[in-house]
């Protein structure tokens, strides 16, 4: 067994809960004109990059005033991200993983602006060795590109990382790129069809060392 070198977190969802949110918010925007928003229809789209296309179950007059009306939507979701911090325990489990010795990555399908400031909202940034993100890759997940980026850049082998995803996409490309993956889901992605054989934590309520753990690489 590879001994554990590096520990790569996905970001929306699974470091700071940008997902539900988001989803809350285009969900009351559907229901404001007569239509449901399904949960698995939005679950296509994690971790990902246009799979799921929200503007088409809406109607002809909102996707015509698109633009406006998406500024909107993009201003009520920050607004409501400015007021949340991150998922309870990640603080704790980021400084334990620097404690260890074990390096720390990002690999994440959103765009280095993006998370770059949540990191330095809620005091992360330097916390990382290295970001992988949607600016870097030809392919997002959940093609494994980016978990691969993530490991040359920390200079190791895939298999001497663990990584840390929330949604099906995120874990599907971490798996392929050879790396053990614990899912932690959010409230969106929690019904998500994961493999049963992948490990799963509800929380890093148990720090590290459940990660680790449940992983088997304790």
């Amino acid at each position: 067994m590879t001994a554990l070198r590096a520990v790569i977190f996905d970001f929306d969802g699974t470091i700071f809960d940008t997902e539900t949110p988001e989803f809350q918010h285009w969900q009351a925007l559907y229901r404001r004109h007569g239509r449901e928003l399904q949960l698995q229809d939005w679950q296509r789209g994690i971790g990902t990059w246009d799979a799921f296309d929200p503007w088409a179950g809406l109607p002809h007059h909102v996707q015509a005033r698109r633009e406006a009306v998406h500024g909107e939507l993009r201003e009520s979701v920050h607004a409501a991200l400015a007021e949340a911090d991150v998922r309870p325990g990640v603080r704790a489990v980021l400084d334990e993983v620097r404690e260890r010795g074990l390096a720390l990555a990002l690999a994440t399908s959103s765009d280095r602006a993006w998370v770059t400031r949540w990191l330095s909202h809620h005091g992360l940034l330097q916390h990382f060795s290295a970001l992988a993100t949607r600016d870097d890759v030809r392919r997002v997940k959940p093609d494994p590109e980016l978990y691969l980026l993530a490991a040359r850049e920390l200079g190791l082998d895939p298999a001497a990382c663990l990584a840390v995803e929330d949604s099906l996409n995120g874990a599907t490309a971490a798996v392929a790129a050879g790396m053990a993956v614990v899912v932690v889901p959010n409230e969106v992605t929690r019904t998500q069809p994961f493999p049963p054989a992948w490990p799963r934590l509800e929380g890093y309520e148990g720090g590290l060392a459940a990660l680790l753990q449940v992983a088997g690489k304790n």
